[in-house]
């Protein structure tokens, strides 16, 4: 009989979600990756005997603007330390009426409108694995870890959207009011600066990758409303980070009783059927 895969979770924290007071028995590790270094320190621990590396998506100290955040340094780290899956957060802005801010939405898809960030470990480059690698992305996220993400923010009593079109912007401007109203005839249903190339990488990299968005805004679309600003996000976020922590706390122990041995099995089949590797 297979052995069960043992879970451990790696958590990247978004802008004012990183609280490392969540892990218990805590560590910190400064590690170097063939990309360059991660955003911070790797801070490991456990969230109810569950092994967990927290990572801040931006610097403890919110010093990394998102374009220079070094998504595959973190991603590999994660990888690295042995996580299967990574859960991860972020701030986001609402593109629909219905998502109010303070609502957590546990997207599902993304449209990607950044322009200058590295979103292959396979670039060719002498560190790099060897081969070109067309991952898809039909189904970006983990739905099964997306489901428990779910299921424990509803039994919390929290307003959560069960999916969501996250459209990421190159940043760190906010977007024009045109722009605001183009990406929702798009189709998108919140905005934000990270989920790309995040996402994707978590992806080559064969980990169980879940996003927990949560809105701090409407953007600039909505009239009669104040547009977004630093402020009013901060202020948000600070009222909800605690609820964004509780769905890590509970959620975490549900994926760990899981049974992911054929889930991780088949990422990595995805990702090795992706690479083309070079003739000889």
């Amino acid at each position: 009989m297979a052995a069960v895969t043992q879970v451990k979770i790696g958590i990247i924290g978004g802008s004012g979600l990183n609280d490392p007071d969540i892990l218990e028995g805590r560590s910190e590790r400064y590690v170097e990756t063939p990309y360059g270094k991660p955003s911070d320190a790797l801070i490991v621990g456990k969230i109810k005997s569950v092994d967990c590396v927290l990572l801040a998506r931006h610097g403890r100290q919110h010093t990394i603007m998102p374009t220079n955040v070094n998504h595959r340094a973190n991603i590999w780290a994660l990888k690295e330390e042995g996580c299967t899956h990574l859960v991860v957060t972020t701030a986001c802005g609402s593109l629909r009426e219905e998502i109010q801010p303070g609502d957590f939405v546990i997207i599902d898809q993304f449209i990607d409108r950044t322009t200058k960030r590295h979103q292959t470990f396979y670039d060719g480059s002498s560190t790099s694995p060897a081969g070109v690698c067309h991952i898809p992305m039909a189904e970006p996220f983990c739905n099964k870890t997306r489901e428990v993400l779910i299921e424990v923010a509803r039994n919390l009593g929290m307003k959560c959207h069960p999916k969501g079109t996250m459209l990421t912007i190159e940043g760190p401007r906010f977007s024009s009011r045109a722009e605001s109203l183009m990406f929702r005839q798009w189709g998108a249903d919140v905005l934000n600066m990270t989920t790309v190339p995040e996402v994707v990488l978590a992806r080559e990299a064969g980990l169980c990758y879940a996003s927990i968005a949560m809105a701090t805004d409407y953007d600039c679309w909505k009239e009669h409303e104040e547009t977004v600003c630093v402020d009013n996000v901060l202020k948000t976020m600070k009222e909800n980070a605690n609820k964004a922590a509780s769905i890590l706390l509970t959620a975490i122990p549900h994926i760990s009783k899981m049974d992911w041995t054929e889930t991780v099995k088949n990422m990595k089949t995805v990702v090795q059927c992706s690479v083309m590797l070079p003739k000889h």
